[in-house]
């Protein structure tokens, strides 16, 4: 029997403004098992950004129970936009996490850098963002 990995439970969100409240998930409830493959599809505007927003603890949720069966989860997800630091250069970009978890090692930053020579970005790294094109952002980002 596979391990439960995350339950969620009746999970809402709601964005509010001064004039009126958008219910952006409402009472959501699912499982996933470690070493599972899941994907999560739906129209434009359903709150698919949102839920991985949530479970990433970027957003806070309105409502509903988020329990992960492991310690240490990292998550991590593409954004819809790349959300480059235009003042820094792709190398600084592509390091910046591990800059803020204060983890950039001489051998994590020649790791990164071999990663963009490996996706066709190595004459880019010392470059800044506006010198890419989208789909290159997209994977500095």
């Amino acid at each position: 029997m596979k391990d439960k990995l995350l339950e969620v439970k009746k999970l809402s969100k709601n964005y509010h403004d001064l004039k009126s409240e958008v219910q952006a998930i409402n009472d959501i409830s699912f499982e996933i098992f470690d070493k599972e493959f899941v994907s999560i599809v739906g129209p434009s505007g359903c709150g698919k950004s949102t839920l991985l927003s949530i479970l990433a603890n970027i957003e806070n949720k309105t409502s509903g129970e988020i329990k992960w069966n492991k310690e240490d989860i990292v998550i991590g997800y593409m954004l819809q936009s790349d959300s480059l630091l235009s003042w820094r250069t792709i190398l600084e970009n592509a390091t910046i996490g591990l800059e803020v978890k204060k983890k950039l090692t001489k051998e994590n930053k020649e790791y990164v850098i071999n990663l963009l020579k490996k996706y066709g970005l190595g004459d880019y790294i010392n470059k800044y963002p506006d010198s890419l094109s989208g789909g290159m952002k997209q994977r500095v980002a």
